[in-house]
């Protein structure tokens, strides 16, 4: 064979070995080192409402808006707009398009230049997923290589949605949402036809043509996209004349930052989760924080603001604001005031008056002195530090009066107003060494903004708590968007003739000056020393707690809960875009009474304590207040089951003291007016107090088990 013929034969013969061993090399590439798809999972956090509208979302660790890709959330438009544009047979193709490819070669041999590419969706997804810094022919081919496993192990439509996700739309903008909700404050699904142009043109050259910084360059960019489409009869043309008449905005808006501070807590109880899902609806979240930052604008600038909105019915927490501006200084915008405990004024009253009317002590119309009255060297004060004397019960509640409230918890027993409001299921705080006595009853404890409304919950279901959640339960299959909630069963706060009664007295309440007259039963509340403002309202579904003060807890001269929160709490309820229900129906066998109407023992509240008494007067001798001698007293217990101690009170009688049941000593040389008894067990029992002179008082009282 001559020479020049063996050579031929010899280097065909090397280039088919160099072909086979690529190609084998190629082939085992594909098969053996799959594509890295870490990228995909590091993904901004987003928080979501009922919904699965965005709230908040937050950075990826690059600090990347990297936000998920929804193709069936995404304007079909926009789609087509896209394939036709970068990938017209993408839908056939197996990840590599010979013919653009073909194309694009003869174009580069033609023109000595490149005229199109012929990356496919799929190979910008490559390159997308497995960056690099230069363009060669080993770098394509890696992009084809991993174009041919993605398509391999993934469906077209999630090559789509991924390569939506990560496609870069300038500065650290990446995927369609995160792009869109820059750039025109909108998800992907309601695009403009001039707006989905332009955001098919940016990830050719994301920084080049970055509308917030180079419009001109974004403009010119768009309409050739729209030209384009005309030309190949994918748009109208009287469409694109429309559309490529509008011009390109340089704004860049914020990303959402509703509801900062609930998104914050559940990132941090579920930080590996990516996306939160919360019982909130977006429009009502957005409506309230406007009242609240509105708000802010009447008051100091160092007051805070914290305002809670629920369903009462299933616990469902339509929208919470933690403080009116987040990044505020003045305002330490940081600290969720929701979620603060902090002293609740008179907010409490309306569970005192409820127990009041269950144990049938009053009745709306029952008179009630108002007047200096010793508890015990407990001296109530009304906040005006006036005295109206002789009131109804319904009069003294809606005038948020001391004196009665303090009378009413002295006879139910302060340890059975905590127990009552553990049912409830809120956290309580006592001060420093604090004991659980009439105090409680006009703030002398701490609550949260969120426990205050989960307990008025209470009085739109009949005395049963329903406990307040922001998290999404089981899916309601009926209603679409909503959440189907079984409310926890707890054991009732108050009986449902009490909460009805409470109720109609409260929707009594004037609204605060200026405010609309609406049908809602509210609530307010003032701590001590001006520090904590407070107001509470509901209707026949809805729960609406405000809170206004200071996140340090200081001092704000002149601040009420009517002047402060109260206004809030109307305006909230007026702008939520809820429909204000009616109060439930009166239990069977409840109905309104007037004074005459009320047994004679009803038609007046006796008040066993001292009144101010002159020091030249005779000492009186110790009396057993409660319980009256022959009570038959039931035995409450947490819900844990733990047996809760006997409160008994003592009138008069020179201290110390000492206590005796059934004749053993159980407290000595207490100069305590009120002291618990932790009795044996269920059965008769009598009860006798010495006081200091040798004087003594007996009742006789019967125990039984709950």
């Amino acid at each position: 064979m001559p020479k020049p013929l063996l050579g031929m034969v010899a280097a065909l013969g090397l280039l088919f070995i160099v072909a086979l061993g690529g190609g084998l090399g190629f082939v085992c590439f594909v098969k053996y080192s799959p594509p890295p798809l870490a990228m995909l999972d590091r993904l901004s956090v987003e928080v979501v409402d009922r919904d699965k509208a965005l709230l908040r979302a937050y950075t990826t660790e690059a600090g990347r808006w990297r936000l998920a890709a929804h193709l069936d959330s995404i304007d079909d438009e926009f789609i087509n707009i896209l394939l036709a544009y970068e990938d017209k047979r993408f839908w056939q193709h197996g990840g590599i398009d010979a013919k653009a490819m073909v194309r694009a070669f003869w174009q580069l041999l033609s023109n000595g230049r490149i005229i199109s590419g012929a990356s496919t969706i799929t190979m910008q997804l490559a390159r997308l997923i497995e960056p690099r810094d230069k363009r060669t022919f080993a770098a394509k081919l890696l992009q084809m290589a991993r174009a041919l496993q993605l398509e391999a192990r993934f469906s077209k439509r999630e090559i789509l949605t991924a390569y939506l996700t990560l496609a870069p739309y300038g500065g650290n903008l990446e995927g369609i949402r995160a792009a869109s909700l820059a750039y025109f404050a909108k998800e992907p699904g309601d695009l403009t036809l001039s707006e989905a142009a332009l955001l098919v043109a940016l990830p050719q050259s994301p920084e080049a043509r970055r509308p917030d910084l180079r419009p001109e360059r974004a403009l010119s960019a768009r309409n050739n996209v729209l030209m384009r489409m005309a030309n190949a009869g994918v748009i109208a043309k009287s469409e694109v004349a429309r559309a490529a008449s509008r011009p390109v905005s340089s704004l860049r808006h914020p990303m959402p930052q509703l509801a900062a501070h609930a998104a914050d807590r559940l990132r941090k109880e579920t930080p590996k989760a990516r996306l939160h899902e919360t019982t909130m609806l977006r429009a009502i979240q957005e409506r309230m924080e406007t009242v609240v930052k509105e708000a802010t604008e009447r008051l100091s600038p160092d007051l805070s603001i914290a305002l809670v909105l629920a369903d009462a019915k299933n616990g469902t927490i339509l929208a919470e604001i933690g403080s009116p501006d987040y990044l505020s200084e003045a305002r330490k915008g940081w600290v969720d005031m929701s979620r603060a405990l902090r002293s609740p004024g008179s907010a409490l009253k309306p569970f005192i008056y409820g127990l009041a009317f269950e144990e049938g002590l009053v009745r709306a119309e029952t008179l009630i002195t108002d007047r200096p009255i010793n508890f015990g060297g407990y001296r109530p004060k009304n906040f005006d530090m006036d005295y109206q004397g002789e009131v109804s019960v319904r009069n003294a509640l809606l005038l948020s009066l001391n004196v009665p409230a303090v009378a009413l918890l002295d006879s139910v027993g302060p340890a059975r107003l905590m127990e009552r409001l553990e049912r409830g299921g809120v956290t309580t705080q006592l001060p420093d060494d604090g004991d659980v006595g009439l105090a409680i009853g006009l703030g002398g404890l701490g609550i949260s903004l969120k426990d205050l409304t989960q307990l008025y919950t209470s009085f739109v279901n009949g005395g049963r708590v329903v406990p307040l959640v922001d998290t999404v339960g089981i899916k309601d299959t009926k209603n679409k968007g909503g959440t189907a909630r079984r409310p926890e069963r707890r054991a009732p706060v108050l009986s449902d003739n009490a909460a009805w009664h409470i109720a109609d007295i409260l929707i009594a309440a004037t609204p605060p000056e200026g405010a609309s007259n609406l049908a809602i039963a509210y609530k307010t509340g003032t701590s001590y020393g001006y520090r904590d403002a407070w107001s509470v309202g509901f209707d026949g579904r809805h729960v609406l707690g405000v809170w206004v003060g200071k996140p340090d807890n200081s001092a704000v001269p002149g601040i009420t809960g009517r002047t402060a929160a109260a206004p809030i709490l109307f305006e909230a309820f007026a702008k939520s875009g809820l429909d204000i229900m009616p109060l439930s129906q009166p239990p069977l066998g409840t109905e309104r009474q007037t004074l005459a109407e009320l047994p004679p023992t009803m038609q007046r509240f006796k008040i066993e304590a001292n009144w101010f008494q002159d020091p030249n007067l005779p000492e009186p001798a110790p009396k057993i207040s409660y319980p009256p001698s022959g009570a038959q007293i039931e035995m409450g217990q947490t819900s844990q089951g733990q047996k809760l101690p006997v409160m008994l009170k003592l009138q008069d009688g020179r201290p110390p003291f000492r206590w005796l049941a059934n004749g053993r000593v159980f407290e000595t040389n207490a100069n305590r007016r009120r002291v618990s008894w932790n009795p044996d067990g269920a059965g008769q029992s009598t009860l006798t107090v010495i006081d200091a002179a040798g004087r003594a008082d007996s009742v006789s009282v019967f125990l039984r088990q709950p």
